[in-house]
């Protein structure tokens, strides 16, 4: 928990997903309710998936406006990082001003992050061993990025990597935040990193059912009954939390203050989650940011898509708020499930919902199953926003929280 008075607030957001190369995109893909999920080829791994082109890596690093340098000799995901980086940088003012790079600090969402290229170096391997990259040795490390960050913004305070399954993006915001609100940094900057897994790793989700099986009647969606599990959408988010004061210091404006938060374990190593413990986290979040779960106008779900993912988190927001409860909806329906950058996204599709005012659609919903929470339907919402959580759970019992205030 944060200390008594202390306060966080984003002022910058970047976001590089199949719903766009930038934050702007991505705010008109949610307010459009519009999909990037779609069938895949013969000889895929999987049969849907929401594309994320190098192009559109491409076109996210010009927004982000940094020196070519910066990006040279640099993995994909690394790149992606950079990229959603930037933008935030450049949206929160830092490229103008900012506080002495030692209280700056980093902390990159993530982990097993380089598994496509990870496989593709093992193939050269096979082949001939010296036409393994000896760059290998630095990138096939999580801390790649956080050292690639640092290098890149002139980052010298504190810096780590945070993994916890598709909870990791939440993680590493709660432990941005707390460099801040205890003083270690005045600003934290926060990526979700892009995660490729390999064919392999794709393949295990299939055969675990944790993933939409076969291309016959569709995706599905989350909270209806025609889930069948999740189809996964790359994607890169970033955010940068900082101190009221400074924010305030450097004439930056907040676009949302992160007002609580809470994380717990389920004591479980399987993928099985519980309505405990996801139950235990939103409460608890609630309660330090000081509020009443009758206040929470949104939920940003994590909203998978498995039967048994979905049915646990309705049963707990059913347990925290009562049948009615706030708007709920999730990024995922739209983007696909982003895995370690999944909170972060979908913490960044919040931010947005209450800076602009709305709830973005959930137009995969045609039967929703019983108990499902309060979803929106086939066009967004317009309404006054002051409060919401994002949720994101992973695999092992790693369950979290967050409390947004939208800005004065």
């Amino acid at each position: 928990m944060k200390p008594p008075g202390a306060r966080v607030v984003v002022t910058g957001l970047g976001a590089l997903s199949p719903l766009g190369p930038d934050v702007p995109r991505l705010a008109d893909a949610l307010r459009a309710g519009r999909s990037a999920i779609a069938a895949t080829g013969p000889g895929e791994p999987v049969p849907y998936r929401a594309a994320l082109p190098d192009a559109a890596v491409g076109e996210a690093l010009t927004a982000a406006a940094l020196p070519p340098a910066a990006t040279r000799r640099t993995s994909r995901p690394a790149r992606a990082a950079l990229a959603v980086a930037g933008q935030a940088w450049r949206a929160a003012g830092l490229h103008l001003r900012a506080p002495d790079p030692r209280r700056i600090a980093v902390v990159v969402a993530g982990n097993n992050l380089n598994g496509a290229q990870s496989a593709a170096a093992a193939a050269r391997l096979a082949k001939d061993p010296m036409l393994v990259p000896p760059r290998l040795a630095l990138q096939y490390q999580d801390t790649d990025q956080v050292a690639t960050l640092s290098e890149a913004f002139g980052i010298r305070g504190e810096g780590l990597t945070v993994g916890g399954a598709s909870a990791s993006g939440n993680l590493a915001l709660i432990h941005g935040a707390r460099l801040v609100s205890w003083g270690v940094a005045e600003v934290c900057l926060v990526v979700g990193a892009l995660a490729e897994p390999a064919p392999a790793e794709l393949r295990s989700y299939l055969n675990l059912g944790a993933m939409v099986p076969t291309a016959g009647s569709g995706p599905g969606g989350p909270f209806d009954r025609s889930h069948r599990g999740f189809v996964h959408g790359p994607a890169a988010a970033a955010m940068v939390l900082e101190s009221a004061e400074s924010a305030a210091h450097r004439g930056a404006a907040a676009r949302a203050e992160l007002a609580g938060w809470a994380a717990g374990l389920d004591a479980n190593s399987q993928p099985d989650p519980t309505v405990e413990g996801e139950a235990e986290v939103m409460a608890r979040a609630l309660a330090d940011a000081g509020i009443s779960a009758a206040e929470v106008d949104l939920i940003g779900a994590h909203g998978t898509g498995s039967p048994l993912g979905d049915r646990v988190e309705a049963d707990a927001i059913a347990r925290v708020f009562g049948a009615a409860g706030p708007w709920v909806n999730t990024v995922k329906g739209l983007a696909g499930h982003a895995l370690t950058a999944a909170g972060t996204l979908s913490a960044v599709a919040v931010v947005l919902q209450l800076g602009g005012g709305f709830v973005h659609p959930t137009p995969w919903v045609r039967d929703p199953i019983d108990g499902a929470p309060r979803l929106v339907g086939d066009a967004a919402v317009t309404t006054p926003l002051r409060w919401a959580l994002s949720n994101a759970f992973g695999f092992g019992g790693f369950n979290s929280s967050l409390v947004w205030r939208a800005a004065p």
